[in-house]
């Protein structure tokens, strides 16, 4: 329910942000107005652009915030063995995106809808991690730890698949999240040959 326009003395840049992302997660971005952001934050529209000067922007401020969230929460020990360092991205990865499912929702589904400019600003966010994960691959490989073809693929296929445990993974369920990461490593570790039991 949309709170009562009023004063906006209470209002935050993040306030905003919040409230964008829930809406735009629910409803998609073509389909949520500044005037619904507003009314849902409890203020006139023009209020929010004292904080965003565009549903544009505001679209973008909130992928990029999330891509470089990720980015520095990501650890990687380059002279640790290939296989560790693929046990902790695989763990990382679901750890960090559970809770976020509005966030990740956005980050993926909403790129149809950034202006070609911000498109390639997150793609290039977007590539620095996955660069991240290729390396370790190519790290295993190399070392003959994995064996896949072509390790751009096993990355892409890797981070879709960890990915899609926001849209189904529920706390409270069957299973736990560490009983998931555990399936979920076995499962990364047979898609690239690799043994589960080596990390």
């Amino acid at each position: 329910m949309a709170r009562t326009t009023g004063s906006h003395s209470q209002i935050t840049g993040p306030r905003v942000r919040a409230v964008a992302t829930e809406l735009f997660a629910q409803h998609g971005y073509a389909a949520v107005s500044m005037r619904k952001i507003a009314a849902e934050v409890g203020v006139q529209v023009g209020a929010l652009y004292n904080y965003i000067p565009d549903k544009q922007t505001l679209l973008f401020d909130l992928m990029q915030e999330h891509m470089d969230a990720l980015l520095a929460a990501l650890e990687d020990d380059p002279d640790r063995p290939p296989i560790e360092r693929l046990n902790h991205f695989v763990r990382f990865h679901i750890r960090f995106h559970h809770g976020r499912s509005d966030a990740v929702f956005i980050a993926y589904m909403e790129l149809r809808n950034l202006t070609p400019e911000n498109f390639a600003r997150v793609e290039q966010l977007r590539k620095r991690y996955e660069d991240s994960l290729q390396a370790i691959i190519e790290a295993g490989r190399d070392a003959g730890v994995f064996r896949v073809a072509d390790a751009k693929i096993a990355t892409l296929a890797i981070i879709a698949m960890l990915t899609g445990v926001t849209t189904w993974f529920r706390s409270g369920g069957r299973l736990s999240l560490d009983e998931i990461e555990a399936q979920y490593w076995q499962l990364v570790c047979g898609a690239l040959g690799a043994s589960s039991e080596a990390s």
